[in-house]
């Protein structure tokens, strides 16, 4: 069954009268983003007149603004002048259901060979090397992710890459003792890919299952980053030749396009693995999500829902599409009766 499928479903009166878990956190955590999608295509519903040139040009920035991407918004723009044409498409629920079905079957569609799946080596210590930019929630994400897997019963060790910010490795340390896991540090200013070794040589000898590693952010200088990641990735291929298993770049949700910005520009750094999408639950543009996948055809594998040591969780498109649209497709047949 297609996500719009289960989205008919939902707003049907087929859906279970107990949500799950998982469901009720996605239905949290996309309430402002639902709230502002759905007041921007209200507004844009309620100087509908004719679906006209003008409407198609205020349908593409009611998307623009929702964050869901330039291609995106001028893709489905132009889908829907044809489903018009095609089904004589006129009341507002229909249209606004086309318009969320468009935008759910593009999603699906860009997702068809999408690896959203966090890796792990078995037999040998597993690695994770989180990149981003100062202030995206990249350290309190490896903080969470460290407090699950002990949860989950692994033995984890956190690396403090991030030699260059002052501050960063005591805000590791400081996660590390919130969490009771252990973190390899070096001193101030000490080259990032000694510490990743002393680390490595350490999980190596106590046995260890994940590692996970912060490092820096300095974007604004891409040729000694690229140099300090490439150094740190060979340094860790070199004594664990499965590892990384993951590079994942954490990005804040609440920038909304800065955030596909940077993700460009660490793409052509590094080979990303998949995006941690942080503050989701602070944001009205969850609609980045859309935008991630479409433009930069990047798996989004972790979101933060919350504030809470659990609500770092693994990225599930159908709640994410639920919790995105199924409001707006409530509110549409309520309008219409």
């Amino acid at each position: 069954m297609g996500f719009f499928d289960k989205l008919k479903r939902a707003f049907g009166g087929e859906q279970q009268e107990q949500a799950s878990e998982e469901t009720e956190k996605y239905d949290k955590g996309l309430e402002k983003s639902r709230k502002t999608f759905g007041d921007k295509l209200n507004e844009l519903f309620a100087n509908f007149r004719t679906v006209d040139e003008d409407f198609f040009d205020n349908l593409e920035e009611t998307l623009i603004e929702a964050d869901v991407g330039f291609d995106t918004a001028v893709r489905i723009s132009d889908e829907l002048k044809q489903e018009v044409k095609l089904k004589n498409v006129k009341s507002k629920a229909e249209v606004s259901r086309t318009i969320i079905e468009k935008l759910v079957n593009l999603y699906e569609e860009e997702g068809t060979d999408e690896d959203k799946e966090l890796h792990f080596d078995e037999d040998a210590v597993t690695v994770f090397l989180f990149v981003g930019v100062n202030g995206v929630g990249k350290t309190t994400t490896i903080g969470k992710l460290a407090y699950r897997y002990k949860q989950e019963g692994r033995k984890v060790l956190l690396a403090a890459g991030d030699t260059f910010r002052a501050g960063a490795t005591e805000q590791l340390v400081e996660w590390g003792r919130r969490v009771g896991v252990t973190v390899v540090r070096g001193p101030e200013k000490s080259d990032p890919a000694s510490v990743v070794f002393d680390a490595i040589r350490k999980a190596k000898e106590e046995n260890y299952d994940i590692l996970l590693v912060d490092t820096a952010g300095r974007l604004q200088n891409k040729v000694n980053l690229m140099n300090e990641l490439a150094k740190m990735s060979r340094v860790i291929t070199r004594e664990l030749p499965a590892a990384p298993q993951e590079i994942l770049l954490a990005l804040d949700a609440t920038t909304g396009q800065n955030a596909l910005t940077q993700a460009k520009q660490f793409k052509e750094v590094t080979k990303v693995t998949g995006i941690v999408l942080t503050k989701l639950d602070g944001t009205a543009r969850g609609g980045i999500v859309l935008a991630i996948r479409n433009e930069l055809h990047l798996p989004v594998k972790l979101v933060g829902l919350g504030e809470k040591m659990d609500d770092l969780r693994d990225f599930a498109p159908e709640e994410f599409v639920l919790g995105l649209f199924k409001g707006l497709l409530v509110e549409d047949e309520k309008t219409e009766g």
